[in-house]
């Protein structure tokens, strides 16, 4: 199918509230929606990604009133800034727009006099909870009590954090205004509705066809359940669109905010001659949501009743993915875990963090954790030290000792890169997919593989007596590390830029990883990237924590101990330091099966091995115990490892972790008797030591 003929895609992802900063489990999101969009995008597919600030609401008049601003200068000011942090984050919006536009206006008028001119709307009576001090109705969200159903104090008005009880605000224990803290009354008033249950048969029909599995399952529970009506206006005063039949009601924020997809769309088909009914009203062209698993009530049975109700067509398919914790737990500003994406920004390389995140997404909607530590050593120990070390040590050495120049590929070198050429297809599939952990997977078997030729070569011993032959070799190099970084461009564009240019070529397309770059000249070498430094982690940590609050109060990630890379290092013979069990619940230790062990010739007691960690991936790990083990012996071993050690660059290589041994501290002499530790049959690689 050509690219024409090909339906085009926009892909949307949830609008951020005005009211406050972008942050990184916002980001989670943000990246997820970027990299398939730039995987689209690099593979010749029409694709264009549409977000906007969504700026009405209670919360963004009563901030804005706190700062002594206007609304719209409020909202004005979160544009910027939130704008200014996604490009930093390198998220390629074709648009980033605002609901607060007179297109988005236009548009919410139209739904709602289609809901009303069908039927769909219903106008009740009801009591809501009103603060005379503030004279306003009071949002859910703006009061907060003692939870009805387990006593829990300190609860909003719609939902209870302790127990997950959902309920009215009305029905709050002790409640209070939770802008000044006085006892809000009860008040009648009329409430604008849509009838939710008029679309309960194109719901049972929708819903499972449009949204993933694990979510349809719980959506399919509402459809067949009580289908609530859905309140869709507010009372003055209220920062949005007011209601053109209703002076002094204002239309909810959620009606205007999906919409804004569909206004934003608008604004950039007027920006680029673009037909916008193409997109939203008639053809084949497909709308992908992206979205939180917290959100899906409103995008999975609301959006699509309001969509269906002004005619214009429902998403081909809703993503959705799962909540970010930060070293297990719910991020916490106390902790220094609720990181601003500009608190990031000020200590670490935005691509750490896309590299890292990719890693974690698959299709499906689990949670996933950033693991400071783990941060820190993936990072390190895998696009640092497998993928870039790769072009590092090829162009620099290239570059210094036969310059510059690349050569054809000999026998072992093309079937090497063909043998990685070969996994493109399963990377491909892995993309499309939205299965981001997949593709890395491959990525790094792919640079496992290469470095283990270079290594074999050993092009520094080479050269000595065959540079052509060396040349060969780096060339081959050069070719792999091109394919990973055309592999990783959706991930890290600006990285797989820096290759291009280093390798004398334009911005790269997917197809670009079927040709062999033999000839040409390689240009000046530049860092493409650098460790992460676990002292920035923690200065970022205690950055992100309130005023007041002690710094290095957590522990920081793990560094590299000074010396020894395994655990055989000699202890003395008295009773060993006392630590709590909070300290070694920190210590990640996991099984580890060896899939293959070298003795380090350069070194008396090193044998590198390479371990297979399930889950965790392959490491590379020196261990000083040479003088214990046969290195044949020890293939299809299992053994237990420190994971969760920061990598240390060492002479003979990068060192990913520690092995566990152990020796007789009383023992002199050179040679003392030395014991691996092995668990018990049944244990797998990965499994967590407890």
């Amino acid at each position: 199918m050509t690219r024409r003929q090909r339906p085009r895609r926009l892909v949307t992802a949830a609008l951020p509230y005005a009211n406050g900063p972008i942050h990184i489990g916002h980001l989670v999101e943000y990246l997820q929606a970027d990299f398939w969009v730039r995987w689209n995008k690099m593979n010749a597919r029409d694709c264009v990604y549409i977000c906007a600030d969504d700026t009405h609401g209670t919360p963004i008049m009563v901030k804005a009133r706190e700062l002594g601003l206007t609304p719209e200068a409020w909202i004005a000011k979160s544009h910027a800034e939130h704008a200014r942090d996604f490009a930093d984050f390198g998220v390629g919006f074709d648009i980033y727009s605002s609901t607060n536009s007179q297109e988005n206006r236009e548009l919410s008028e139209k739904f709602y006099a289609a809901l009303r001119d069908q039927g769909h709307l219903r106008t009740r009576t009801q009591e809501q909870l009103w603060c005379d001090h503030d004279r306003m109705f009071l949002p859910d969200r703006f009061v907060k009590g003692v939870c009805p159903k387990c006593g829990a104090t300190e609860q909003y008005g719609d939902s209870c954090d302790k127990c997950g009880s959902t309920y009215s605000a009305s029905e709050l224990k002790s409640p209070a205004c939770a802008i000044c803290g006085s006892k809000p009354n009860l008040k009648p008033t009329s409430v604008i509705s849509v009838k939710l249950s008029d679309f309960r048969d194109f719901l049972r029909e929708w819903v499972p066809a449009h949204s993933p599995v694990e979510a349809a399952n719980k959506l399919s529970e509402w459809v067949e359940g009580e289908l609530l009506d859905w309140d869709i206006s507010r009372d003055a005063p209220y920062f949005g669109f007011e209601i053109p039949d209703h002076p002094g009601k204002f239309f909810y924020v959620w009606l205007t905010a999906p919409i804004g997809y569909v206004s934003s769309t608008w604004q950039l088909c007027d920006q680029r001659g673009l037909n916008f009914e193409d997109y939203w009203s008639r053809g084949d062209d497909e709308i992908y949501h992206f979205i939180g698993k917290d959100i899906i009530k409103f995008h999975c049975l609301f959006w699509p009743a309001m969509l269906k109700t002004a005619g214009f067509k429902t998403p081909t398919q809703v993503f959705v993915h799962g909540m970010l914790t930060v070293n297990g737990e719910k991020m916490s500003k106390s902790k220094g875990t609720s990181i601003t994406a500009r608190t990031y920004l000020n200590h670490l390389d935005p691509q750490f963090l896309r590299y890292y995140y990719a890693t974690k997404l698959t299709s499906g909607m689990s949670d996933l954790d950033l693991g400071l530590d783990d941060f820190v050593n993936r990072v390190n120990s895998e696009l640092v030290g497998k993928i870039t070390n790769l072009g590092s040590r090829g162009a620099q050495m290239l570059a210094k000792r036969l310059d510059g120049r690349l050569s054809r590929l000999d026998h072992d070198g093309r079937a090497l890169l063909e043998r990685a050429q070969a996994r493109r297809a399963t990377i491909a599939a892995a993309y499309e997919a939205r299965d981001f952990a997949r593709a890395i997977q491959e990525v790094r078997e792919i640079a496992d593989e290469a470095n283990k030729y270079f290594d074999e070569k050993a092009p520094w011993n080479l050269i000595k007596s065959d540079p052509e032959a060396t040349r060969a070799v780096l060339s081959t190099t050069l070719n792999v590390f091109r394919l990973l970084a055309i592999a990783l461009k959706p991930i890290l564009p600006k990285y797989a830029d820096q290759v291009a240019r280093l390798l004398g070529e334009a911005s790269y397309k997917w197809r670009d990883g079927e040709a062999v770059l033999e000839g040409g000249q390689v240009g000046e070498y530049e860092h493409l990237a650098t460790r992460v430094d676990a002292e920035k982690v923690q200065a970022m940590v205690d950055a992100s924590k309130p005023a007041g609050t002690p710094l290095n109060s957590n522990p920081p990630p793990t560094k590299s101990p000074p010396a020894q890379s395994s655990a055989t290092t000699a202890q003395s013979s008295a009773a060993p330091n006392v630590i709590d069990i909070d300290t070694f619940g920190k210590i990640d230790l996991r099984i580890a099966k060896i899939i293959a062990a070298e003795a380090v010739p350069e070194a008396d007691k090193l044998i590198k091995l390479r371990l297979d960690l399930g889950p965790l991936g392959e490491r590379q790990i020196f261990a000083g115990i040479k003088s214990a083990y046969d290195p044949a012996q020890l293939v299809g071993r299992l053994t237990v490892v420190v994971a969760n050690l920061a990598p240390r660059k060492m002479k003979f290589g990068m060192s990913e972790g520690m092995v566990l041994a152990a020796s007789d501290p009383n023992e002199s002499g050179g040679t003392k008797p030395m014991f691996l530790l092995s668990p018990d049959s049944g244990a797998k690689p990965g499994d967590r030591v407890k």
